[in-house]
C-alpha cells in the first residue's frame, strides 16, 4: 500500500462513534523517557529508556444532540474521572487498519468561539497506566454480528513473534443475554485456537464500554494470522464492536 489521505478516518471513544464530530487531531503521541546514566568517564550523554507515555489531542464540533445517537458534547462534557480508552482509526478503516489507542485521563473540554461563527472545543486526554500504542484493527471498522461469528483473519505475515500482544474493545451497542469477544490466532490461516488469555469479559450490559487486554507474560508467542470470534451462552441478536490487536516486535516490560 503506498501514500494514503486522512480522508474517512475514525474516532472512537469510551464506546461510542464520534468521528463526524472531529474537526482535527492534533497530538497523537507516544513519548518514552529517556534517564540519564552518563558516567564520569564519558565525555557525551548516556541514556536508556524510561516510563511509556501517550497523548491525544482533538478539535470536535460542538454537537449537543443526543436523542437518536450520543454525540461529542454526551461524551466530552462529563470530563470523566475514570480511564477512557480512545481508538483512532486511520483510513482505509478495513481490517489491518493502523489504529492508536490510549487509555487515559480526559484533562479539558475547551471552547473557542472564532469571529466567523465556529463554535469548537479542544479536548486533550494523557495516559494512565499504559502508554499510547498503535495496533491493527482486527474488525472493518465498527462490526455487528447478530450471533456467534468466525471473523476474517488478518495475515501479520510473520510467522510468529514471542513478545507478547495487548488488545482493546469497544462495544457500542448490544441487545442479548451473553456475548463474548475473543480473540483466535493460526499458524496456516486454516486451523485456529483461542490465544491465551484474549478473551474479553462477557457482554451483558446494553450500556457502551471498553476493555483492554494484554498477555500474561512479555514472551508470550502470537502466531502468523489471527481472528476476532464471538461466542454465547445465552443468546445475542445485536452486537456493535471493533477490536484492535497489538503484535509486540521486540521485548517489553510487562
Amino acid at each position: 500500500m503506498g501514500k494514503q489521505s486522512g480522508l474517512g478516518q475514525r474516532l472512537y471513544v469510551a464506546g461510542y462513534d464520534i468521528s463526524g464530530d472531529i474537526i482535527e487531531l492534533g497530538t497523537i503521541g507516544s513519548p518514552v523517557a529517556t534517564l540519564d546514566t552518563t558516567g564520569i568517564d564519558k565525555s557525551a550523554m548516556e541514556r536508556i529508556q524510561g516510563e511509556k507515555d501517550g497523548a491525544l489531542e482533538v478539535t470536535a464540533w460542538f454537537n449537543p444532540e443526543n436523542v437518536s445517537s450520543i454525540q461529542e458534547h454526551a461524551v466530552y462534557s462529563t470530563l470523566p474521572t475514570i480511564d477512557v480508552l480512545n481508538c483512532f482509526v486511520a483510513s482505509p478503516v478495513t481490517i489491518g487498519a493502523e489504529t492508536y489507542c490510549l487509555v487515559g485521563k480526559q484533562v479539558n473540554y475547551d471552547p473557542k468561539r472564532a469571529n466567523s461563527g465556529e463554535f469548537t472545543f479542544g479536548v486533550s486526554a494523557q495516559a494512565n497506566g499504559y502508554g499510547g500504542e498503535w495496533g491493527k484493527l482486527l474488525t472493518a471498522g465498527k462490526r455487528t454480528d447478530s450471533g456467534a461469528t468466525a471473523g476474517t483473519s488478518y495475515d501479520q505475515t510473520t510467522v510468529s513473534t514471542s513478545f507478547g500482544w495487548q488488545a482493546y474493545l469497544q462495544v457500542f451497542a448490544f441487545a442479548g443475554t451473553d456475548a463474548t469477544v475473543k480473540i483466535q490466532d493460526s499458524a496456516d490461516n486454516s486451523t485456529f485456537a483461542d490465544l491465551t488469555g484474549a478473551a474479553f469479559a462477557a457482554i451483558t450490559s446494553t450500556t457502551p464500554g471498553t476493555q483492554r487486554l494484554q498477555s500474561a507474560s512479555g514472551t508470550a508467542t502470537v502466531r502468523r494470522y489471527v481472528k476476532v470470534t464471538t461466542t454465547t451462552s445465552g443468546g445475542f441478536t445485536n452486537l456493535v464492536f471493533a477490536v484492535v490487536f497489538v503484535r509486540n516486535a521486540s521485548a517489553v516490560a510487562f
